[in-house]
């Protein structure tokens, strides 16, 4: 029962990502080829949701689901690792024309072929696992 309401969220959040065709990879390409603000607007919005979020948590330090603190910790200083994380999965997107978030959208909107970005995404996952320790964190 409890999976029941993760589930229709995952739904909901597909419906709305398809209904504003964040999932589009015309829409993606657009936006690689600076063509279009449709995507940049959606990222900018989640941003500043996220921003404003945060800033509420913070405020009225308020609890989770459980009655526990919600506690966000401040990111570790560095900028070198954001820049090449965010490279490599700027690259990886505009290759493929999806973000992970996308991936069971599409594949649930019926385009198998997207099985084989899933099938990436598990495995580089899977080797960033293997090597997580070895990297500069």
């Amino acid at each position: 029962m409890n999976l029941i309401k993760y589930l229709l969220v995952g739904f909901i959040f597909g419906v709305v990502l398809t209904k504003a065709e964040a999932v589009s990879w015309y829409r993606i390409y657009e936006m690689f080829q600076f063509d279009s603000f449709h995507m940049y607007g959606i990222i900018m919005t989640a941003i500043a949701t996220g921003v404003v979020g945060i800033q509420i948590i913070k405020r009225k330090k308020l609890n989770d689901i459980k009655g526990l603190p919600i506690e966000i910790l401040d990111k570790e200083k560095g900028t070198f690792r954001y820049w090449i994380g965010g490279l490599i999965f700027g690259l990886g997107w505009a290759m493929v024309g999806a973000c992970p978030g996308p991936i069971f959208i599409l594949i649930g909107a019926g385009f198998i072929s997207v099985g084989i970005v899933l099938i990436g995404a598990l495995l580089g996952t899977f080797f960033y696992g293997l090597i997580k320790d070895k990297l500069p964190h």
